[in-house]
């Protein structure tokens, strides 16, 4: 697409690899998986990062295993955006960037990087204290591209919107923009706005209202992104990427709606609806094969 001659990239993905089972022919080994991925979608959201900060190696055999085409959205570690209550000193969360930073060198040296994602957690509010963690944080990750998302909707309520937004801009902040359920403070609004012009991020998060706030449950993973997007809600969905584009040169989509396993299905029926293939050429829904026609003649 163009954007006042500027081609404009939708990039259509899924939040991790490893759970969607109808990507993979059964009997695929778990190390083969990202690479069968990078067949059907051009960027990837790495989730795993966010429980520890992988080895260099690591990463870089994700980078080596797969094609040159999948970019990689990595979630940022939860030590750095306060998910592990009582919070860490200034020393220990900058020992932190600077291990997630190594971590990431065989991403940014291909150029596959699209952004790291810190996603903050229900608690973070909008205070003074967040303003500067915030300015704190992107000192750190210099020269690293970086996007936002926020859980509580302090950030967007009233005036602060325009505030919000306004410092993310002028910070530097990718907009990581949510469709989520509104279930109270711990969620918040869609914001349809860009705040860098490289580019702007897109979770798709589902609409399980009752599921929402139900992280301390045994089984939230279970529940919380149980939902199935259904046609009428993609098609406003492709007219808000309509809308994005407008004003930035890349959206980068992630589906994480795979509580029922439904994120893969979703994703592929946008690209369908974008009229866009899979980075190996082939359609992401094949077409149903033609019935045998030599069994038909039989009758």
């Amino acid at each position: 697409m163009e954007m006042g001659g500027v081609n404009v990239t939708i990039e259509i993905g899924l939040a991790g690899w490893g759970d969607h089972d109808d990507l993979y022919e059964t009997g695929t080994k778990p190390g083969d998986k990202l690479k069968v991925y990078g067949e059907h979608f051009p960027v990837v959201e790495v989730d795993s990062t966010f429980y520890a900060i992988q080895s260099r190696d690591r990463f870089a055999k994700w980078v080596e295993n797969t094609r040159d085409s999948l970019q990689f959205v990595v979630k940022a570690y939860g030590g750095m955006t306060g998910h592990q209550r009582g919070g860490s000193g200034k020393q220990e969360n900058g020992d932190m960037a600077e291990a997630f930073k190594r971590m990431l060198e065989p991403a940014i040296h291909s150029g596959r990087l699209t952004a790291v994602l810190f996603q903050y957690p229900p608690w973070f509010d909008c205070n003074s204290h967040h303003v500067k963690l915030l300015k704190y944080t992107k000192q750190r990750m210099e020269g690293i591209p970086c996007a936002l998302e926020f859980r509580h909707q302090s950030w967007f309520h009233g005036e602060m919107r325009e505030r919000t937004l306004a410092f993310m801009e002028e910070e530097g902040w990718i907009h990581s923009v949510c469709d989520e359920p509104q279930a109270g403070t711990g969620s918040i609004p869609t914001v349809l706005q860009a705040t860098t012009p490289d580019v702007t991020i897109l979770r798709m998060h589902g609409r399980n209202v009752s599921g929402w706030n139900a992280a301390s449950a045994p089984n939230w993973r279970e529940v919380r992104y149980l939902y199935r997007y259904n046609e009428a809600e993609l098609m406003e969905w492709r007219d808000k990427l309509i809308e994005l584009e407008q004003q930035c040169r890349r959206v980068c989509v992630i589906f994480n709606n795979n509580s029922g396993g439904d994120a893969a299905r979703n994703a592929k029926e946008m690209m369908q609806l974008l009229g866009q293939k899979r980075p190996d050429g082939s359609d992401p829904i094949p077409e149903p094969s033609p019935p045998d026609v030599e069994q038909l003649e039989l009758f």
